[in-house]
C-alpha cells in the first residue's frame, strides 16, 4: 500500500505527540505520555530549530504514521544518543496500518532527506522487540557504545542501533527549472 507522504512542521505538533505515543509502546502498557515526562525531549517544541526533520504518511486522508529525527545533546539523556551530530529517530505506525510498507515507505524516504543533513542516524529499540529487526532490514547495525540502556517506559533493556546515510543533495522536480524553456 503506498501512502502520501508529507513533511511534518512545527504547526503539526499534534501528529507528533500522537505519534510518539505509538513510538514509545505506550498504547500497549495502557499509560500516556503524561505518565513519563522524561519523553518530552522527542517531541516538545519540534521543527522550532534546524535540528528536526520529519515525515507523515496519510491513507485516505487518515493519519497513519510518522517517522521524525531530533538532534539531541548528551544533557538530554536519551535513549540511542550517539553524539551530538547523529540525530535519534522515532518512528510509529497506527496499529490498523502496520504489516502494509508505510513504515519502511517513510524510513526511505527520511533516509533520502536525512542524508543531505547527516552523515548516521541512530535509534533505540527494545531488545526483544520485532521491531529491531524491521531496523535490521533498513541497514540499520548494532552501535558498540558497551553500555546498556533502559527504557523510561518500563526499565527494559533497550539496544542502540546507527545507520550510516548516503550523503547526496536532495534532487526535487523544480531543482534545475528555466523558466524560458517552456515558451519554447
Amino acid at each position: 500500500m503506498n501512502a502520501t507522504l508529507y513533511f511534518l512542521r512545527s504547526s503539526e505538533q499534534k501528529i507528533l505527540t500522537d505519534m510518539l505515543h505509538y513510538a514509545m509502546r505506550l498504547d500497549e502498557l495502557n499509560k500516556s505520555l503524561s505518565d513519563i515526562p522524561e519523553l518530552a525531549i522527542y517531541n516538545e517544541f519540534y521543527g522550532f530549530t534546524s535540528k528536526d526533520l520529519g515525515l507523515y504518511a496519510l491513507v485516505d486522508n487518515q493519519l497513519a504514521g510518522a517517522v521524525w529525527i531530533r538532534r539531541l545533546n548528551a544533557d538530554h539523556g536519551s535513549n540511542g544518543y550517539i553524539d551530538d551530530n547523529t540525530p535519534i529517530l522515532n518512528m510509529a505506525v497506527l496499529p490498523e496500518h502496520r504489516a502494509q510498507g508505510i513504515g519502511s515507505q517513510m524510513l526511505e524516504q527520511l533516509f533520502i532527506e536525512a542524508g543531505a543533513l547527516y552523515e548516521n542516524i541512530s535509534v533505540s529499540v527494545v531488545s526483544n522487540s520485532p521491531a529491531l529487526r524491521f531496523y535490521e532490514r533498513h541497514g540499520f547495525m548494532q552501535h558498540d557504545s558497551g553500555s546498556v540502556e533502559q527504557s523510561p517506559v518500563d526499565a527494559s533493556d533497550v539496544i542502540t542501533l546507527i545507520k550510516k546515510l548516503q550523503i547526496s543533495a536532495v534532487i526535487r522536480p523544480s531543482d534545475g527549472y528555466d523558466p524560458r524553456r517552456w515558451m519554447d
